[in-house]
């Protein structure tokens, strides 16, 4: 990394990664002083102020401090001190190699580490990575919506750790798939690195642990745990909001992992920015590699997973039900398993036929049906496109017979569709007073008893107002 930018340059990252960890004062009075010398691509050398720093930061802050160089520099880093009076004589020995610290970032000994979801008596240490077998790249539908997370999640499967999206953090509604695309990774990371340790866990289950760790005086188990894990997997990263004691020994779990070049995903419902009361040295870490947002659906990406859902249930549904539940199921892809499991009992247990019908029925019981805003501005405009009619004409006092019965035809509909007053309908169409609407309305009503054409169009008008 150190050769993409000037020797300066690397260094100021550095004191900024350092600076994060560390108060104002402190980091002003031992780390701002430090000034590089030179740097060869194994060997740093550093100018400290005096010999009284570098031995105050040996013994206080000497994890932080080789933690960042070796981030920054690279974990073969050998470093060398001098100061003012005597630059050539390093106050610590020349070429001292960090064997402190990479026993830390190593930890190899795993026998006496008590794993917080092992079953109990089991002594061996094993780690079952709490995967949904469900939740893989080939169940998953991918669309605009979507794109970016799954192909940030296919490259750091590809190389976990060694990829630029570390952290990977996906973000997104509720129900959007993030928890899928995020055990895919988990399942991809097995197939093709079956040597390396993957975890999934949910928020909510490591602070559970984290409590239960910490009422039996076990916090280092807990840490040491989490350290081993190459793939680290937290869902609703979010639910860490107010748990400092669960924040902190994250900190040490997040910091540990991305030292020894292994790889976290999070997910959460917000951006980084957005979160409230987590500490600015996590949020920070957070931003550090992707944050990928999962939006909403689009009309043919709801078409593609309402098939493919109903596949995998071994529901065969029509085009034109399954058209009708891409079009008024709201974005949540859990609202639409719903639905179809709803359609699955009353077509098996009821010997119901799987139509639209059935289907309206079932979104009303079931799940929130999207609820389109219908305007009188909304309707005009309709009804002005299907009659081929000029929104300035419509509007006018012009009453050629098209635009007369255009006009009562938007009112009708209007007063179908709207919850406005008859006054507020005819000041927007045209400015006309409620005795007009309420004219307009029985004029409709009484022509489609006798006029079949007037009525069809009603009928192909009302389609077009319900679907938007």
């Amino acid at each position: 990394m150190a050769s993409a930018y000037t020797n300066t340059e690397v260094w100021q990252v550095c004191l900024n990664r350092i600076k994060e960890q560390t108060s104002p004062e402190e980091f002003a009075k031992w780390f701002e002083p430090i000034k590089p010398i030179r740097f060869d691509g194994t060997n740093l050398r550093l100018m400290f102020p005096d010999e009284s720093c570098i031995h105050h930061i040996e013994r206080n802050y000497k994890k932080i401090f080789a933690q960042a160089i070796m981030q920054m520099y690279g974990r073969q880093t050998k470093l060398s001190c001098a100061v003012p009076t005597a630059e050539e004589k390093a106050a610590i020995a020349p070429n001292t190699d960090m064997t402190d610290i990479s026993r830390h970032v190593a930890q190899t000994d795993t026998s006496n580490i008590k794993n917080p979801f092992a079953i109990p008596g089991i002594k061996r240490l094993t780690i079952d990575p709490q995967l949904n077998s469900k939740y893989t790249f080939s169940t998953h539908i991918e669309g605009d919506c979507n794109r970016l997370a799954r192909s940030a999640g296919m490259t750091v499967a590809l190389q976990p750790g060694s990829s630029p999206f570390n952290p990977l953090y996906i973000y997104g509604g509720s129900g959007l798939g993030k928890t899928h695309i995020a055990q895919a990774i988990g399942h991809e990371v097995r197939e093709r690195h079956p040597e390396l340790h993957v975890l999934y866990v949910p928020t909510n289950k490591f602070q559970a642990q984290f409590q239960t760790a910490y009422k039996n005086g076990e916090i280092n188990d807990f840490i040491r745990f989490y350290q081993m894990i190459d793939v680290l997997i937290i869902d609703d990263i979010q639910e860490l909001t107010g748990k400092t004691g669960t924040q902190n020994a994250f900190f040490n779990i997040f910091n540990h992992l991305q030292l020894a070049g292994k790889q976290l995903i999070l997910t959460s419902d917000k951006p980084p920015v957005e979160l409230k009361d987590i500490e600015q040295r996590l949020l920070t870490r957070f931003k550090w590699g992707l944050s990928a947002q999962i939006d909403t659906p689009d009309f043919a990406t709801k078409l593609k997973i309402v098939r493919s859902k109903a596949d995998s249930m071994g529901i065969h549904l029509s085009e034109d039900v399954v058209n009708y539940l891409a079009d008024n199921i709201s974005a949540n892809i859990r609202e639409i398993e719903g639905a179809l499991l709803s359609l699955k009992a009353n077509s098996s247990y009821l010997n119901r036929r799987l139509t639209v019908t059935l289907a309206k029925e079932v979104l009303k019981a079931y799940v929130q049906v999207s609820q389109k805003e219908i305007s009188v501005s909304r309707i005009t405009e309709i009804v002005c496109q299907y009659y081929e009619i000029d929104e300035k004409d419509f509007n006018s006092t012009k009453r050629t017979r098209e635009v007369a019965q255009a006009r009562q035809i938007a009112m009708y509909l209007a007063k179908q569709h709207t919850k406005l007053p008859l006054a507020a309908i005819g000041s927007a169409i045209g400015g006309r007073n409620h005795a007009t609407v309420l004219h307009s309305c029985k004029n409709v009503v009484n022509l489609t008893e006798t006029d079949k054409v007037l009525k069809s169009q009603l009928e192909e008008l009302e389609k077009l107002i319900v679907k938007g």
